[in-house]
């Protein structure tokens, strides 16, 4: 999917809420959007002939250190959702994933979100991000 707004590329998976998504009143309890965004990283990485095993494989292990998400609506059990990913800032040792959640049937946006991370070795030492993954921002320009 390509941006109108600013002519980036997203990946996109889509999935539906389970019932283990929801709180009590019904709807997506607030934390799972983390998973959410999980699960469109790890997707895009896994399309992209990466997945995230052969990250570790290689020594490098990328921990998330920021993580934000603005709530736009709801979703409900059963609901349809396509999770929109792409690379966002790139930089030496830490990069960046920007998401959108949207509804499956109606296509509103239903949360933004992105998170941070730090690029280290095995150890535990920051390193320069390895190039499979800088590979990455060819494939979705920013």
């Amino acid at each position: 999917m390509r941006d109108e707004t600013d002519d980036r590329v997203w990946h996109r998976c889509e999935t539906r809420v389970l019932y283990a998504d929801t709180d009590r009143s019904g709807l997506v309890y607030h934390s799972n959007y983390f998973r959410f965004f999980e699960l469109g990283r790890a997707t895009l990485m896994r399309d992209t002939a990466y997945p995230y095993r052969e990250i570790e494989a290689g020594g490098h292990i990328y921990p998330i250190i920021e993580v934000g998400v603005k709530y736009h609506s709801s979703l409900r059990y059963d609901d349809p959702m396509w999770i929109h990913t792409t690379p966002g800032k790139l930089e030496r040792v830490r990069l960046r994933f920007d998401y959108i959640i949207t509804h499956g049937e109606t296509g509103g946006i239903v949360a933004k979100g992105f998170t941070r991370h730090c690029a280290l070795n095995v150890s535990g030492t920051p390193v320069a991000i390895d190039e499979k993954t800088r590979h990455l921002w060819n494939v979705f320009p920013t």
